[in-house]
């Protein structure tokens, strides 16, 4: 389609069709003349409206020219060669000069752009390219990690952000690399695997709005509104009342296998030797060496990987009157070296659980996509390029421990954590007795101690009594 038209005179008779051109594919492709994105210079595709007023935004504001591939209209996407990163101007002033409005935008907006690890490979070959000629400490892709790591840091907005990218255009020498962007940018690193889906759910933690329940306005259990209420008591349709982010780990997993030095990494245990009989990595551990014994198939391929499972509470806010619970649930990958699988960027997010209120034993709602995800893992999957040896294998992946404190361990096991049979060892046989006096349980000689396994168990919990034992 001939899009020469965006960088013609708006007052033009060429402009004019090519404004009506457009409309008429987006409404052909997306199927709605209300709920459209505006590709001006000032919504910059973050906006939804309908065909009359995105059209008098492309009139008065000009359209978004870096917006090459129509993507969010319905065109397929294709990669393009970025020719000029140069800043147009218009009367002297930015394209972007009239954006003062904080926007949120979906990751998934832009879609998977990396399933192919050549695919990958290209967008890796952006870390060779000097973020300007000449420039020896930077590459366009160092350079762009570290401006969104500020972006993530300072809780920037996309058009703050967007208004950064086009000063650091303006400030560099000519022929630099540097997005002129927020869409430029997120196509990039949305190659690397990092976009996120935003589940609906319930308020009251029955169900996530998804599959069977996608389409669902109220909750099927309590009944509730799907929608968050207003002040004045009135639904806001469109807005959720409670927001699940979830990282989908899988995408992730591929993406540690195309790189040389951690698909080696991720073998290292198979390679070791324990020459001392301590436990030093959990390779060594009776648990790992029960899941090798009995799925011969599992414990054959050293690239299976091990996972951990952790999760826990905090308080997001400064402010410790707020009792605000937020969970993130984290994936720990043991099958690196110990100097490796505890560092912050092989700690992997895969679930944000927003509050107010801790989800406590309804978490289990909460972790159905992941658990889809890691019985997929199980099963295995097809088509992993492993850059190291240069081939395709399936991956398969094991959930083996959990890590969380007493309390959460509660939540995320069913056991009972609390009142008359708190310990799980000794389930009904818990030493337990209520304070006359003092309305609360105590355990007197609830230090166990289990001489074949050499295990010392300290009961203990934020709502039980510590007492000596007898």
């Amino acid at each position: 389609m001939d899009k020469s038209w965006m960088h013609s005179d708006r007052r033009s008779k060429a402009y004019e069709f090519g404004v009506e051109a457009f409309l008429n594919f987006a409404v052909k492709n997306l199927l709605t003349t209300t709920h459209i994105r505006c590709p001006c210079v000032k919504c910059v595709n973050l906006k939804l409206f309908g065909v009359g007023i995105i059209r008098d935004h492309v009139y008065f504001n000009g359209i978004d020219q870096s917006y090459k591939n129509w993507t969010f209209h319905g065109e397929p996407w294709e990669a393009t060669t970025n020719a000029s990163r140069n800043v147009e101007e218009d009367d002297g002033h930015s394209r972007y000069s009239f954006v003062s409005e904080e926007i949120d935008m979906d990751d998934n907006d832009f879609g998977d752009f990396g399933s192919d690890p050549y695919e990958f490979a290209n967008v890796i070959g952006d870390g060779d390219q000097p973020v300007y000629p000449g420039c020896r400490k930077y590459t366009k892709l160092s350079a762009l990690v570290k401006l969104y790591n500020l972006k993530a840091k300072h809780g920037m907005s996309d058009v703050c952000f967007t208004e950064l990218l086009i000063l650091q255009g303006d400030l560099l020498p000519e022929g630099n690399t540097i997005p002129t962007s927020m869409y430029e940018a997120k196509k990039t690193l949305c190659a690397l695997g990092l976009s996120y889906e935003k589940m609906h759910a319930c308020p009251n933690d029955c169900i996530l709005y998804r599959k069977e329940y996608e389409d669902s306005t109220n909750c099927p259990t309590c009944g509730i509104s799907r929608w968050k209420e207003g002040k004045d008591s009135i639904l806001k349709e469109g807005v959720p009342a409670k927001v699940v982010w979830y990282f989908p780990p899988i995408p992730r997993f591929k993406r540690m296998f195309q790189s040389h030095e951690t698909a080696k990494s991720l073998t290292w245990h198979a390679a070791r030797k324990s020459i001392d009989g301590q436990m030093s990595h959990p390779a060594d551990s009776p648990s790992w060496k029960l899941l090798d014994d009995k799925w011969p198939e599992f414990g054959n391929e050293p690239r299976n990987l091990r996972l951990a499972l952790s999760s826990d509470g905090f308080n997001p806010h400064s402010s410790l009157s707020s009792r605000y619970s937020c969970w993130p649930v984290i994936l720990v990958t043991y099958n690196l070296p110990p100097w490796l699988c505890m560092k912050r960027k092989f700690m992997m997010l895969t679930l944000l659980i927003s509050g107010p209120k801790q989800p406590e034993n309804d978490i289990d709602v909460y972790l159905e996509p992941l658990i889809d995800d890691l019985k997929s893992l199980w099963d295995g999957i097809r088509g992993v390029y492993d850059a190291h040896n240069g081939e395709y294998f399936t991956l398969r992946a094991a959930l083996m421990w959990t890590i969380n404190d007493f309390p959460a361990y509660g939540n995320l096991s069913g056991c009972v954590v609390k009142g008359y049979k708190a310990c799980p060892i000794c389930g009904d046989d818990t030493p337990s007795h209520r304070l006359k006096n003092g309305h609360k349980i105590c355990y007197i000689g609830h230090r166990i101690i289990h001489i074949g396994g050499n295990v010392q168990l300290l009961m203990g919990n934020l709502n039980m009594a510590y007492l000596p034992s007898h």
